[in-house]
């Protein structure tokens, strides 16, 4: 991928939302929830911190899956896939399987 995010960004690929209720209704595209939750593809190197200049790395990393907030980050399309920018403070939660 020749995306490189910046600072504390993150790139995320959505999982999929549901096609079906659990009783099997069809869901249309229009009455569909956003996924909250993806699989990271590239992380930032983390953001510098204010008084030392330091950078703060993030506790992810390629191949995690995440939780992120409802209306977080930026819809982007590259080579035809959609993916999100998410800054580190819109993921609230880390996938352990």
């Amino acid at each position: 991928m020749n995306l490189h995010p910046l600072e504390d960004r993150i790139v995320v690929r959505p999982a999929e939302s549901e096609e079906r209720t659990a009783s099997g209704l069809v869901i249309p595209d229009t009455a569909k929830e956003k996924p909250q939750q993806g699989q990271v593809l590239a992380v930032g190197p983390g953001k510098r911190a204010e008084s030392t200049g330091e950078i703060i790395a993030l506790d992810i990393k390629v191949g995690d899956t995440v939780v992120y907030s409802k209306y977080g980050g930026t819809e982007i399309t590259v080579e035809g896939e959609d993916l999100l920018i998410l800054n580190g403070r819109d993921v609230l939660a880390k996938v352990v399987k």
